[in-house]
């Protein structure tokens, strides 16, 4: 048994910061993180915005502590990883959280964080679980409308986080591999306009931010799946891309023949 908490609390609040209220986050206003919804759910009845404004440390890290540490077995999990699991079930809930450590671990995906995911999650190497369930991370908050606008903010997040778990695990961080070097020019050309054109990051943005724009047109959007829809764009580049890879490469070998 171990007892992590108060570090990973210290690091999760220095993200969350103080009172926010910004109109187009889903969530609504927030104190150290903690929104109206969550406050009443804990107190077990409707609160006030004052009374969101002054909620008081200590009963924000019994919150944090009862809805999220404790909910991902925070006290359970290796150092650092701990952490990890702990800033993403804040962010995105826990079963969420526990999801994607699993989808990380590689095993059964069922949200719920039993013996088979604890003993893999401590036996995995701790720097390439870590980046392993950032990526995850990632792709997830890429495929939510919301990323066009507060993207940036979430990846620097999960970064920082991901330095942070790293560094508490002791663990030197994996090496990334090499990119592999083409010496055509139409190959180059090519690749960079894959690159560009099926970054998840640029079609995630350019979906959300058409999601928010016809819903303050009066448009109903709440419906659509932005992440289907941006899947369904990456495969018709892809195949757009393969066919024209295809061509350049069949003309290249008629003018060498």
């Amino acid at each position: 048994m171990k007892d992590n908490y108060d570090i990973a609390l210290a690091e999760v609040l220095r993200h969350e910061g103080g009172w926010s209220d910004h109109r187009l986050d889903p969530g609504g206003p927030t104190q150290r993180g903690v929104t109206l919804k969550t406050l009443a759910a804990w107190r077990g009845r409707p609160v006030s915005r004052a009374e969101l404004m002054a909620l008081g440390a200590r009963e924000t890290a019994e919150i944090y502590r009862a809805l999220y540490w404790d909910a991902v077995r925070g006290d359970d999990l290796p150092a650092g990883i701990d952490l990890a699991v702990f800033d993403l079930a804040v962010n995105s809930g826990p079963r969420r959280a526990v999801t994607l450590l699993q989808r990380a671990l590689g095993v059964t995906p069922d949200g719920a964080l039993g013996p088979l995911t604890l003993a893999a999650a401590r036996g995995a190497d701790p720097a390439r679980l870590a980046a392993a369930l950032a990526e995850a991370r990632r792709g997830f908050l890429r495929r939510l409308a919301g990323f066009a606008i507060f993207g940036r903010g979430w990846e620097r997040r999960v970064a920082a986080v991901t330095a942070r778990a790293v560094a508490i695990t002791g663990a030197a961080p994996p090496k990334p591999s090499p990119a592999p070097v083409s010496t055509s020019k139409k190959e180059n050309f090519m690749d960079g306009l894959k690159s560009i054109l099926g970054s998840r990051t640029v079609l995630s943005n350019i979906v959300g931010l058409a999601a928010l724009a016809f819903s303050a047109l009066g448009f109903q959007t709440s419906g659509v799946d932005t992440g289907a829809l941006t899947d369904a764009i990456l495969q018709a580049i892809a195949a757009g891309g393969f066919i024209a890879s295809t061509v350049f490469r069949v003309l290249a070998t008629k003018k060498l023949v």
